[in-house]
């Protein structure tokens, strides 16, 4: 059952640090879309949510400050979903489901960031 645990920790976390170093390898496209969104001053909050999420999904790989790291992401998620995939204001109907879709994905990563918090 460790090795389980592991490998998903490994899957979980490693989602984070790849989509933290998107922030940094997209930099110019994740602000523009950060701007399109409405998000307060889009480099910086690309560069500080790309940091954050890496530092936290680092912690989740290795067991390292794995709580606090759980509830920054779980903080990042309940925070950034509303802001970057608010589907109810789409008017095109593929944007919208596609929106919907990341969503729905925001929440269930919610939910598995809640469940490994309380099984710690």
């Amino acid at each position: 059952m460790d090795i389980i645990l592991l490998i998903g920790r490994i899957l979980f976390g490693g989602f984070f640090v790849m989509g933290g170093a998107m922030h940094f390898m997209k930099l110019k496209d994740m602000t523009e879309y950060a701007r399109m969104k409405g998000a307060p001053m889009p480099k910086l909050s690309v560069i500080g949510t790309g940091m954050i999420i890496m530092l936290a999904g680092l912690g989740v790989i290795f067991g390292i400050y794995q709580s606090i790291s759980l509830i920054v992401l779980a903080a990042f998620l309940v925070v950034i979903t509303p802001i970057m995939h608010a589907y109810w204001k789409v008017t095109d109907s593929n944007m919208k489901t596609m929106e919907m879709q990341m969503f729905l994905k925001n929440m269930a990563l919610l939910g598995a960031t809640l469940v490994m918090y309380a099984l710690l």
